[in-house]
């Protein structure tokens, strides 16, 4: 029962794994595909929408403010009596009787009020309008330099894939050696000439490489299904492939590791200061004269829905803030010291940025001396084996021999193919550091 169950597992495992479409797909082709579906550049460019629309709360510097209203009272408040009579243009000499001065009717009275207040000099606002459009530059620079770092995943995705199906084929590949140095090895079993237990190691070493087949379909899937996260496309019942095998290329790196401080995001990062510089000046423009005009067309009557009586009003006010309780020079202080503290992340991150330029290209040298190594490795380690399978048909090796000699073979091959990945990696992101 143990052995059907097996049977079951695997085999719709497998019916699972070829009933997905493979899709052929290029380095070109990854390179030419828009960033605008990708979650992460969404995302930021959400917030530069977001920096931009808080921008348009700006236009109230120099747009008039509007409003209207329709208002209902009803008093009999000697005052406001004789003043809403005024308004609605009833006056009569019995109004003026001391009686009815003091000891008025109540009045209901219905006024519909239009206000316009158009601003026309006010500093403080003009630098926050400033300030407010470095902020949406800042955000759209930091949207580009994240479509920068999506490229570099993007690359970094399809060399996880290129290793992934080079792993699976350096696997098969040694399936295929085992398998034929099993047939050898059954061949004297059947004659007497080895004992049982070397057959049982060689059928060892075949389900370790099944089992390690088996992972390197999971490493495709997940490489696969990571890429096209990055793309955000489906990857339900498809599995990309890529066309061109891992290769190592070469240290093609220029010799210059100086840290670029036109990379987009130290350019952020020190075109954000200008805004700390603006809220300041706008802080002590809180203190300059402001003008502003203002106007008023009123409309009252005693009955609902009726304008018998209308007048307007105009004017120019110049305004200036003497003292605010020290509330601007509060702000001021805070700006100030944010602007200090930005300056000072500014630095650190400038600095933090070199060292990793600098972690990177060791980082780059590493590991091109590791493919050197793995390389020499795998080739000596070929050549042991092909010496011991030579002995072996010739009877001068143990199968034990000649397995560990096949097993170390294919191990070295595998950390080959790891160094590439390794190594080309590195050079992308080195490549992504100096931009």
């Amino acid at each position: 029962m143990k052995k059907v169950f097996t049977f079951i597992i695997s085999t719709s495992f497998f019916a699972s794994v070829f009933s997905q479409q493979t899709v052929m797909i290029s380095r070109a082709e990854i390179e030419a595909k828009s960033l605008n579906e990708n979650l992460q550049v969404k995302m930021a460019k959400s917030e530069a929408s977001l920096a931009q629309t808080e921008l348009l709360g700006t236009r109230a510097m120099y747009l008039p403010n509007v409003t209207v209203s329709y208002t209902f009272t009803n008093t009999n408040n000697p005052l406001m009596a004789f003043g809403s009579t005024l308004n609605q243009e009833r006056i009569t000499m019995m109004d003026f009787n001391p009686d009815n001065l003091n000891s008025p009717k109540s009045i209901s009275n219905f006024g519909t009020k239009v206000e316009v207040q158009q601003p026309i000099i006010n500093m403080d606002a003009v630098y926050q309008k400033k300030a407010g459009q470095i902020k949406a530059d800042v955000m759209n620079i930091k949207t580009e330099r994240t479509k920068e770092y999506v490229q570099f995943e993007l690359k970094k995705a399809y060399m996880m894939l290129q290793l992934a199906y080079k792993m699976k084929e350096t696997l098969e590949n040694a399936k295929e050696t085992t398998l034929a140095n099993k047939k050898v090895i059954d061949n004297y079993f059947k004659n007497g000439m080895i004992q049982k237990s070397e057959v049982l190691y060689m059928d060892v070493r075949i389900s370790e490489i099944d089992s390690q087949i088996q992972l390197a379909d999971s490493n495709i899937k997940n490489a696969s299904d990571y890429l096209c996260f990055l793309l955000n496309e489906d990857s339900k019942d498809k599995i990309l492939k890529p066309t061109e095998p891992l290769e190592y290329n070469g240290n093609l790196v220029e010799n210059d590791f100086s840290l670029n401080t036109s990379r987009k995001d130290l350019k952020a990062y020190n075109k954000s200061l200008e805004a700390y510089d603006l809220m300041i000046k706008s802080s002590k423009a809180k203190f300059l004269p402001k003008l502003n005009a203002f106007g008023s067309w009123e409309m009252y009557d005693n009955k609902i829905a009726q304008f018998d009586a209308n007048g307007y009003m105009v004017g120019i006010q110049l305004s200036w803030n003497i003292f605010d309780g020290l509330k601007s020079k509060s702000e001021q202080e805070k700006y100030k010291s944010e602007l200090h503290k930005a300056q000072t992340e500014i630095e650190q991150y400038t600095k933090q940025s070199q060292l990793e330029l600098n972690k990177a290209v060791r980082s780059v040298q590493d590991a091109d001396s590791k493919v050197t190594f793995t390389k020499q490795a795998w080739e000596q380690s070929r050549e042991a084996y092909r010496i011991r399978k030579n002995r072996y048909d010739q009877g001068l090796e143990k199968s034990a021999d000649l397995l560990s000699a096949e097993t170390l073979m294919s191990q070295k091959e595998l950390e080959y193919q790891q160094a590439i990945f390794e190594h080309n990696t590195a050079i992308a992101y080195l490549q992504f550091l100096k931009k």
